[in-house]
């Protein structure tokens, strides 16, 4: 197979070309600069430069492709809205726009729960719940209207799936990890409502795995969500991804409607008066980390023979092996 990704050098994209080519696959990876070109070809992949508002460095880098992996995102919790659409919708477009004449057969989108988020719990959601109508957050929204233009067009021809891991984490994680090691020894990190609630979680590899398997055998026109199985205690969870890095969270506290209230009004003056930099509190964040958010990945189990192989502890001993 030969297959083209985007965001091939991100935290998802490099596990991803690794696992491609030890199966013996052929890629092509997207990169907007010399520095993401080299860390694609460092792990196996073909650099094709150019970015997501290039539609015709997408084609060039599709051709003769049967397979795309489009996991490129902007992710942030907080920034203009313009940035958000231009990379998830805009980019997303354009992909599409590329796959379809390059003849493409399958593309694989690597979508979010976040999606979901509209204020309501998310306890054990499924895939049979809908898209809110009005998402909170600039990302949740973004990515929401990005996975469905993707499964919009899927057809007999074009097949398209949306993969939903939750919380993706482990060795190469640039994102989540570091912003809470950030967030402790700044001094701003609380744990909501005492953080001991549930939450499912994905590790890198297992996320990999589902992606394929969705390549190999998924439902065009249908989402998955990926977990590493049986939910956590939240706390438990962070604190032991914190360890393996010499990290401490402490034991500070805030209540959820007390936080909620000071992002809320945060979001509304840093919108109204256009401040830099990042709020006290960001409502979407708090929704996704501040109170339980499970769901199911029986589906995938079910239709893709999705196992998630690399269980909790064998993660955090990479982790642990990684900072030492």
């Amino acid at each position: 197979m030969r297959a083209f990704i985007t965001g091939g050098s991100g935290f998802v994209g490099k596990r991803l070309i690794a696992a491609l080519r030890e199966k013996g696959h052929e890629v092509r990876a997207l990169g907007r600069s010399e520095a993401a070109q080299a860390e694609v070809r460092l792990v196996g992949a073909e650099p094709v430069p150019g970015d997501l508002s290039d539609v015709e460095a997408l084609k060039r880098g599709m051709e003769g492709c049967e397979i795309v992996f489009h996991s490129a995102a902007y992710v942030k919790t907080w920034g203009p809205r313009a940035d958000f659409f231009e990379a998830n919708v805009r980019g997303t477009e354009n992909v599409l726009e590329a796959a379809r004449a390059s003849g493409v057969k399958r593309l694989i989108h690597v979508s979010t729960e976040a999606v979901l988020v509209d204020g309501s719990p998310l306890v054990n959601v499924d895939e049979t719940r809908p898209l809110p109508s009005a998402p909170i957050g600039n990302y949740p929204s973004t990515k929401g209207a990005a996975e469905r233009l993707v499964l919009s067009v899927n057809s007999p021809e074009f097949t398209t799936i949306a993969m939903r891991p939750r919380f993706i984490w482990g060795k190469g994680d640039n994102t989540v990890l570091p912003e809470i090691i950030r967030a402790v020894k700044a001094g701003r990190f609380r744990w909501i409502n005492g953080g001991h609630y549930k939450t499912s979680t994905c590790h890198v590899a297992n996320c990999v795995e589902g992606i394929i398997l969705a390549a190999e055998k998924g439902r065009g026109g249908e989402a998955y969500f990926l977990t590493d199985g049986d939910p956590v205690d939240f706390r438990d969870f962070i604190t032991a991804l914190l360890k393996t890095q010499g990290v401490d969270a402490g034991k500070g506290t805030a209540p959820f409607g007390l936080a909620m209230g000071v992002a809320t009004v945060s979001e509304l003056i840093w919108n109204f008066l256009s401040l830099p930099g990042h709020p006290p509190a960001v409502r979407s964040e708090l929704l996704l980390m501040g109170q339980e958010v499970t769901v199911s990945d029986a589906k995938a189990r079910r239709e893709l023979g999705y196992q998630g192989r690399v269980s909790l502890e064998e993660g955090m001993r990479e982790l642990e092996k990684a900072k030492s």
